[in-house]
């Protein structure tokens, strides 16, 4: 298989970041319902040179990788995805998804590109295990995380702080021997 058919699926694929992009994904981070689920950091706006600026951060990183999740249809940007404390020696890296536009979502793009990311984390980039956090209100990814085979590792407990109140975050993993595609 090569890595064109690693990086694409029926409905999405995984693609490097256009100048176009950061425009949409500005939209993206001053929503707070997408930040609030996306990542269990403060959810602060950022501006489209901002957010480049991370990107470009991101990709020249020597323990990350990130791309964008495009629609086949239209190449239109739809989410993010990527890996991040990449250990080599290890083999080990976390693993981060969002899709954007709430119209986006409960389609099978993020499984399908979740799909498409471990897969390429696992083939190319010769992981043994990955692993992802999620906020334990955050049901959608919970059940999309399982649905794939990541199995609850571990609770940091009361690690969120979110409208006044404190939520578990919940450790996921998936070793290369576990992973059926």
């Amino acid at each position: 298989m090569s890595v064109k058919e690693l990086l694409k699926g029926d409905k999405v694929r995984l693609t490097a970041f256009h100048e176009e992009d950061f425009s949409v994904m500005e939209k993206w981070y001053g929503d707070s319902g997408f930040l609030r689920h996306y990542d269990f950091m403060p959810a602060i706006p950022r501006t489209d040179r901002q957010l480049k600026e991370i990107i470009e951060s991101s990709s020249n990183a020597a323990d990350q990788c990130v791309f964008a999740i495009r629609e086949n249809i239209g190449g239109v940007i739809i989410g993010i995805c990527g890996f991040e404390s990449v250990v080599w020696n290890n083999g080990t890296a976390r693993l981060y998804i969002g899709l954007g536009g709430s119209e986006h979502r409960g389609r099978g793009f993020a499984s399908e590109a979740l799909r498409l990311l471990v897969d390429f984390g696992f083939m190319e980039l010769n992981f043994h295990c990955i692993q992802l956090s999620v906020m334990s209100y955050n049901n959608a990814a919970i059940n999309l995380y399982e649905k794939v085979g990541f199995m609850r590792e571990g609770v940091v407990r009361e690690f969120v702080f979110r409208d006044s109140k404190r939520h578990d975050l919940y450790m996921y993993g998936i070793l290369r021997g576990e992973w059926v595609k």
